[in-house]
């Protein structure tokens, strides 16, 4: 008992439950991993000892020890993404290695693998419910993708690139976060800041007296400039100096490119150890090894499904360059004969304030976070009957700036649980948005009694931080961001099933992750969800109606140029690991250079090394899975037509399709597979007639 008491000193090692945040520290986690990996280490040395085929004999045993790594290694990881420091990476650089040993050890042990095959064999998986069946499918089948197979130097071997490529992603992940760190503009004239708006003024002012110019103001300056999106993006459509534009252009193009943060390197390591990876495993390419898990048959059907997708989205593309170089002529500037790369982003959001005759900026105010909460929880109350309400202070938090909040179905009952953690901080908190697990929904058996262990989601957003004593007003790509993460929130919070393999989005397929996602996007342009949501933050007015009509007709400005932008990137992404060959006659750079000619209406820069940024293929779960995005926007799409066809102004209709939804999609997790759910909701296969038809790219 004095040892268990021991362990529950180090915050880490608590094991369940919500993470005590303010008690963790960097100089905790070497010591809680070395007690921690050496406990479990011996835990499963004893399961295989005495493991038996049967689900309490293996699948429960074993669910137990990997979830108490799950919980401390979640943490450390979580805090790697949110609050980075000098002092938790070297923690996490000197337990990572061992971890990934562990892990290693545990999805190649023999006894295990051998105790699932007897557990999958027909006689007696009959006693396993489908959702028991296909947990086991998949262990068997994720052990033989970990080498469980390989022996002797092979194995070794395979072990030795699990290390490496861990290392190598992490390293990845800091050199983009530093070098996003490193650059800065500061801005001094007026003339520099001619044409940025108020609230990229105040952001800048803001970002200045962080760096140490406490006198910084809006309206005097100096004022900052980073590649920090909610900085850069709003710069590079704003500001009137081309010059100033390149600048950050190129800096932000070439982040993570030369010196000592230079990716080029292990770019070229990590594709050569995937390569050596695949073929250990006995496959072609890590592109093939990469689909065995995944909803997509083969690299083929992937290949067919871009390629369909790329030619109609290049011609609507080139179409799109041709008429904003037409409309830069005609103002008579000199930058607009000849237009750059960092031009575009200026001319476009110019082109779309005429066409459509409002800006990015004048939405800003109708879209205060809490009012966008507000609209959002209301939304998945009608669509999925469910009840969120804050629950701040009911949970340690590991900023002040995050929230917390809880989700109960029609009964009042809580159901889930989930953070927020929405501005940026560039200086210790990764860019993108993205949704993670904090705890899994599960039934756990304690002393003779049975409970149910509710899902708690991580929502982690860089939107525009409150400035100058105002909310943080969301631009509407912001408020997409939002929706989309708490669309995977809402999957991993709302699943029904009680097994932890297959709660949530475990156990789904990669290619099938972004549906509920993707599909939570749609509902930001619905009538009743938008009017919802968006009230002027001073004055409580609802968004007048002509903006409305104005974000429809710009919906798809420019879709056949941002739909090549992302298909440029899945097909590099594919190549790079499907054919391309280490140590040949070409380079990444060289592969993305030559992709670029079909899949880029104005061919990237020389200098252009887009590549060493690529954190999604490099240092996130997308390696030959980018394209998992365009494949489930097929599926996502396809959803939202369901609700389209029932009467997006039906309540009735809504309802009843969303709580088909919600049973389907959003209950059932990696417990059946994603074709067969989403034949359950929709009645039949995907098509990608409504992608086409939401993008404008094809005729309604």
């Amino acid at each position: 008992m004095t040892e268990h008491a021991n362990i529950t000193e180090n915050p880490l090692l608590i094991g369940k439950g919500l993470p005590p945040f303010e008690a963790i520290k960097p100089d905790l986690v070497v010591p809680a991993f070395e007690k921690l990996l050496a406990k479990l280490d011996a835990e499963l040395t004893n399961l295989e000892a005495q493991v038996e085929p049967t689900w309490s004999g293996l699948v429960e045993p074993l669910d137990r020890l990997k979830e108490s790594l799950n919980w401390s290694w979640g943490v450390v990881s979580h805090l790697m993404g949110v609050k980075n420091s000098p002092e938790l990476r070297q923690a996490y650089e000197t337990v990572q290695p061992k971890v990934v040993q562990f892990y290693n050890k545990l999805s190649q042990s023999k006894p295990l693998y051998d105790a699932f095959k007897k557990l999958g064999e027909s006689d007696r998986s009959d006693t396993l419910d489908p959702a028991q069946q296909r947990i086991v499918e998949s262990a068997i089948k994720d052990a033989e993708l970990s080498g469980v197979g390989l022996s002797g130097e092979k194995k070794e071997r395979f072990n030795a690139i699990q290390l490496e490529l861990a290392e190598l992603g992490t390293k990845f992940s800091n050199h983009v976060l530093d070098a996003t760190k490193a650059f800065s503009l500061t801005l001094t004239s007026k003339e520099e800041v001619e044409g940025l708006p108020s609230s990229l003024l105040s952001l800048a002012a803001q970002s200045a007296r962080a760096a140490g110019e406490e006198n910084a103001t809006p309206e005097n300056g100096p004022w900052r400039i980073t590649l920090d999106l909610p900085s850069y993006g709003p710069f590079m459509q704003h500001s009137t100096r081309s010059d100033l534009r390149e600048k950050l252009y190129r800096a932000f193009i070439s982040r993570a490119s030369s010196g000592e943060l230079d990716n080029t390197p292990a770019i070229d390591r990590i594709l050569q150890l995937r390569k050596e990876k695949a073929a250990l495993l006995g496959f072609n390419s890590y592109a093939e090894l990469s689909l065995a898990r995944k909803m997509a048959p083969s690299v083929e059907a992937v290949e067919a499904l871009l390629e369909e997708l790329r030619r109609v989205s290049y011609d609507a593309a080139a179409k799109d360059l041709a008429e904003l170089k037409a409309y830069a002529a005609a103002k008579n500037v000199a930058e607009a004969n000849d237009l750059k790369h960092w031009d575009i982003s200026f001319w476009a959001e110019r082109q779309r304030e005429e066409k459509f005759a409002f800006n990015a900026e004048e939405l800003r105010p109708y879209f205060p976070l809490p009012q966008v909460l507000d609209g959002l929880f209301s939304l998945a109350k009608r669509l999925f009957g469910v009840t969120i309400t804050p629950a701040d202070g009911t949970a340690p938090v590991w900023h002040e700036d995050v929230r917390y909040f809880q989700i109960a179905d029609e009964t009042g009952a809580p159901i889930a649980y989930f953070y927020l953690d929405p501005y940026s901080r560039p200086a210790e908190k990764r860019g993108g948005a993205w949704m993670d697990e904090c705890i899994v929904r599960a039934k756990i058996m304690e002393n003779g009694t049975t409970t149910t262990r509710l899902p708690v989601a991580y929502l982690v957003c860089n939107q525009t931080p409150p400035v100058d004593g105002k909310p943080s007003l969301m631009t509407f790509g912001e408020v997409e961001t939002l929706f989309h993460e708490f669309g995977h929130g809402l999957q991993h919070m709302l699943t029904k099933v009680d097994y932890p393999d297959a709660a949530g989005i475990n156990n789904i397929e990669w290619d099938a992750v972004e549906l509920p996602s993707q599909f939570m996007e749609n509902w930001c342009y619905h009538r009743e969800s938008l009017f919802g949501m968006a009230k002027h933050y001073e004055t409580g007015e609802t968004l007048p109606e002509h903006y409305y009509q104005k974000l429809l007709a710009a919906r798809n400005y420019m879709s056949g140029s941002a739909m090549l932008r992302q298909l440029h990137f899945a097909i590099v992404d594919l190549e790079l690991h499907h054919r391309y060959q280490p140590g040949g006659d070409e380079t990444p750079a060289d592969v993305r250079s030559r992709i670029a000619k079909t899949t880029t209406v104005l061919a990237p820069l020389p200098e252009d090394a887009f590549l060493c940024a690529f954190g999604h293929i490099f240092a996130g779960g997308y390696a030959a899975g980018y394209y998992s995005y365009k494949w489930a926007e097929v599926l996502s799409a396809d959803a939202f037509s369901a609700f389209e066809e029932a009467g997006l102004a039906d309540e009735k209709a809504l309802t009843d399709t969303g709580i088909r939804f919600r049973d389907t999609v959003l209950a059932l997790g990696g417990s059946k597979h994603p074709m067969d759910v989403f034949k359950s909701f929709r009645g039949r296969e995907p098509s990608t007639v409504a992608l086409l038809r939401h993008n404008g790219l094809v005729a309604a």
